[in-house]
């Protein structure tokens, strides 16, 4: 596990109907993040801890306050010994967590909130916020640009959280996510770094030559094989499939809006998908960002009308045999 490098202080509410019923997550653990903001410039994460333990006039909660002092979780995530509980952080009738996850916020989701304004200092408060969302993300093995969505994506009609506080001190949605993604890198290297017993040095040698550390690099990022074993090729009919239904539509989409940088992305991870299809591994980012990202979704919408949803299922699986994930098991995803 990754050094968060900051302590999580667990300081639970009450249980009560309005704010912490005292539920499970249906998912077991967190599937996918919220980031979300407090709206309340200038309140700290102890200030919320008192509002919500005593608050009952209405349904509102959130696991976590980040401010520039302090990780307080407020409802169990998980990350101790108790395990993720329910929150009430995004309203049951907002459609877009359905759609993209396959679950609503509050039964599959944990609620992260940065506190900011007034004198909480941004960057101390922002980097424990960055900080903790890489640590979630190393947890439960989720990848950021996947598993991390704001509750204004989430609700754009009513909410503009977490981007109204990160526009304060001109900083992006994207540019958190970014930062997430660089975060659990470097602890990520760091924490294989110290767990490497050390090279001997050959006599009369003075290091290792470049073709030995890009060999190296490469071996770091293909995290799905391993060099004991080849990965399992992915089926011509699946990766068909996946490239038609869901990457050329997500590649059009980012064209349409002008976004190039994402249109890239999908790009390579159909290329990814076709070499797969060679027998060349893939990478498990790129499995999990399409089981949660499309497959998932539609296994729920499938039998939600009444439908075998086994298809995608077994395409899953396909793909965590290509990355090398352990098979789902009795757990759907």
């Amino acid at each position: 596990m990754i050094d968060l490098g900051y302590p999580i202080e667990r300081r639970y509410i009450r249980i009560r109907p309005q704010t912490r019923p005292g539920l499970r997550l249906t998912a077991g653990s967190p599937a996918f993040f919220v980031a979300h903001d407090t709206g309340n410039p200038g309140a700290t994460a102890d200030a919320h801890y008192r509002y919500f333990d005593r608050q009952t006039e209405r349904t509102a909660s959130a696991h976590v306050f980040i401010d520039d002092t302090r990780i307080l979780e407020i409802i169990p995530t998980g990350t101790g010994d108790d395990p993720a509980e329910k929150a009430y952080h995004v309203q049951r009738q907002a459609p877009e967590d359905n759609r993209r996850f396959g679950a609503d916020a509050n039964d599959a989701a944990l609620g992260i909130e940065l506190c900011y304004g007034g004198a909480i200092r941004f960057e101390a408060a922002y980097d424990r916020y960055v900080a903790y969302l890489a640590y979630c993300c190393a947890k439960w093995s989720k990848v950021p640009s996947t598993h991390i969505v704001s509750h204004g994506q989430l609700d754009p009609t009513r909410k503009r959280d977490c981007e109204q506080a990160l526009a304060t001190a001109g900083r992006t949605l994207g540019g958190l996510i970014r930062d997430v993604e660089r975060k659990l890198a470097a602890a990520v290297q760091a924490a294989e770094s110290s767990a490497r017993p050390a090279e001997p040095s050959a006599a009369g040698s003075s290091g290792r030559n470049q073709a030995g550390a890009a060999a190296d690099s490469a071996k770091t990022q293909q995290d799905g094989a391993t060099a004991a074993s080849l990965p399992a090729a992915l089926s011509a009919a699946t990766c068909s499939h996946l490239v038609r239904s869901y990457i050329q539509p997500a590649w059009h989409e980012r064209i349409q809006a002008g976004d190039r940088e994402g249109a890239a992305h999908y790009a390579r991870l159909a290329e990814r998908l076709r070499r797969c299809v060679e027998g060349e591994g893939l990478l498990k980012s790129n499995a999990q960002e399409i089981i949660v990202g499309w497959l998932s979704p539609a296994w729920f919408k499938t039998r939600a009308k009444g439908e075998n949803p086994d298809r995608f299922r077994a395409m899953a699986d396909e793909l965590r045999r290509c990355a090398a994930i352990p098979p789902s098991g009795s757990a759907l995803w």
